[in-house]
Parts: structure tokens; sequence; C-alpha cells
């Protein structure tokens, strides 16, 4: 007896029962010096919310310095900075995440990489995760020489930068379709 192939499945989407928790979207206190807030919505190659999403962001403080010292350098001095952060997606599709515009680092063999977060996305459907970065528009000059923003294809690089907002910055995430989001194959 010969038996036909099976579908694949995916697994999920389950991230509400145990991933996030009360001070996840936290990456500083909502009271730290220069706390600022990203908010956005992740969408699907129709244009629709995901809800059922989650997103990680992992960054340095203001000065580049990470929270740990994982060979990265000096600590971070900025009290209650965790350098990371992780939240489920709300019903909407939007997320909000409260941290610090982030300094630069150094680039392997000289120059600089621009203030950035690094962002990943898990969703239904995604047996992956997909990575991206958060890039500032009103740091022009350092993109400009940010040796990853410029791998990327000129009429790509706006779907990686965050616009300000009245308490922040807001960065859409599309995973699919029009202005899919740049994701870097890691």
């Amino acid at each position: 007896m010969s038996y036909a192939v099976t579908p694949s499945q995916t697994v999920g989407p389950f991230f509400a029962i145990g991933l996030p928790w009360e001070n996840g979207p936290l990456v500083v206190p909502e009271d730290a010096p220069g706390a600022i807030r990203i908010t956005g919505t992740v969408y699907d190659g129709h244009g629709d919310p995901v809800p059922d999403s989650l997103i990680e962001t992992w960054q340095t403080d203001g000065e580049g310095k990470f929270a740990d010292l994982h060979g990265f350098g000096e600590r971070s001095a900025l009290g209650g900075f965790r350098g990371f952060a992780r939240c489920g997606v709300e019903d909407g599709g939007t997320f909000e995440l409260v941290t610090v515009k982030p300094g630069t680092l150094p680039w392997p063999g000289g120059g600089r990489q621009a203030p950035h977060i690094d962002v990943s996305v898990f969703a239904r459907g995604m047996l992956h995760r997909c990575v991206t970065r958060i890039y500032f528009v009103d740091e022009p000059e350092a993109n400009a020489s940010d040796p990853v923003l410029q791998s990327v294809p000129a009429e790509r690089r706006a779907t990686l930068l965050a616009q300000p907002s009245a308490d922040g910055y807001v960065f859409d995430i599309r995973l699919q379709g029009p202005n899919e989001t740049v994701f870097f194959a890691i």
C-alpha cells in the first residue's frame, strides 16, 4: 500500500500563549531619559493586518552600547535598558515598543553602521522568522554610509525607514506584496 505525500503544516499561531510578557515591549522603562515609541502595523500580502504575529527587537542604547558584555565593548549605563523587546501584535495588527534611539556601531574593517534596530517577525503560515532592520529617516548622513542599508537597492530602502511621529516613529511591516519590507537572509 502506498500513501500520498501529505501537505506540510504550519505551526500556530500560538504566540499569545507563552511568548509575550507584561514588560515585553519595553526596551527601557517608559520614563527613561530619551524614551520614544515605535508603533506600526504588520500587513500580509493582501494588505490586511496580521493580528496573530509577534515582533522581537534587539538594539544598542543611544551611545551604541549593548545591554550585556558579550564581546561588544562597554555595557550600557542607561538604567533599565534591556536592549531586547518582544511583543505580540494587537487585534488590528498593531504593535508598540518603548525604546531609545540607538547609537551607531562599528563595522568590521572600518566605518560605522547607522542607528538601527534589528527586528524578527513571527507570523501565521511562516515556518521561519523574517529578519529586517528599522533605520531612521532623520539620519540621512549615517544612512548614506551604512554598509547594510547601502546593499539594498535604492528603490527598496524606504521600506526600512521609520518615519517620525508625535512621540517617536512609525514603522509598518509588509510581509508580501507591493512595498514588501526588505528582509535579510541570515
